[in-house]
């Protein structure tokens, strides 16, 4: 079975990372052993390059390239580049945050471009986000295309937030979450498995060679066109639904103790 995976394409918040966002020492020796045996290792995250940036250099996985943005960005590291970008056009993210503000007034916005990130002053960031500082209206800002739109409301659910943004986007654009008390918004096609599937055809790596981990609903595209998809335990219902087996949690080292027994054979 080990030598049907070549890559493996990994979340971060809620899957790789511990709840207070560290690594283990277990999955960090674990992580170096697969990297030591040619498989490549991608970190696919909601995160933008620019917060991305120190974790992977921590980790220091000998891969370069990273899924960014929920798909949006395939990023080089070595290069310091974006080799895929498909971004929010900025005709469709002006005409959601208009119809947004209409429809749920007191909604905030932040978004991101390829290294740089905005928000209204209403936006509360969920946690330290490098250069995430208050840019002014959302309108001024989609001015130009963004690689992700995120939105919040002060008294909406989450759920309900979701559904209004989902009718809103239409086939204009796609909405999913990776975390709580916010909205996402790509470009209509734009998963991680969109962008993963571009980058392993650029490496030459069949969808039944990739091993995929996730925790949140953005996840599950991913783990759906993966050889061989597994949520953590602590995911969320619709990714343990759709994942081919589950590990243990983030917080037990779930990604590791499945490397180990699927590509280590230490287990």
């Amino acid at each position: 079975m080990a030598a049907a995976f070549s890559l493996v394409a990994t979340d971060l918040d809620g899957t790789l990372l511990r709840s207070d966002g560290t690594v283990s020492p277990r999955t960090r020796q674990t992580l170096g052993r697969v990297s030591a045996s040619g498989c490549y290792l991608v970190m696919v995250t909601a995160r933008a390059p620019l917060w991305l940036r120190d974790v992977l250099l921590d980790l220091d996985l000998g891969s370069a390239y990273a899924v960014c943005s929920n798909g949006a960005v395939v990023y080089d590291f070595d290069q310091g580049k974006a080799v895929l970008h498909h971004p929010l056009s900025a005709e469709v993210a002006g005409r959601l945050v208009r119809a947004l503000r209409e429809a749920a007034p007191g909604v905030a916005f932040a978004c991101e471009r390829e290294s740089i990130t905005f928000r209204e002053s209403a936006y509360v960031p969920l946690w330290p986000t490098p250069g995430m500082d208050a840019s002014g209206d959302a309108e001024s800002f989609v001015a130009e295309p963004v690689s992700k739109l995120l939105v919040q409301h002060p008294h909406l659910s989450q759920h309900d937030l979701y559904q209004l943004v989902r009718r809103i986007c239409g086939k204009d654009a796609l909405a999913t979450f990776s975390g709580e008390q916010l909205v996402e918004i790509s470009a209509a096609g734009v998963t991680k498995a969109y962008a993963l599937a571009a980058l392993c055809e650029q490496l030459g790596v069949k969808p039944s060679a990739v091993l995929a981990f996730g925790d949140m609903p953005n996840d599950v595209p991913m783990l759906k066109w993966a050889g061989h998809g597994i949520a953590v335990a602590n995911a969320h219902p619709d990714v343990i639904a759709s994942a081919d087996e589950v590990t243990q949690s983030n917080d037990d080292d779930g990604v590791a103790v499945a490397l180990e027994r699927i590509l280590l054979r230490l287990t």
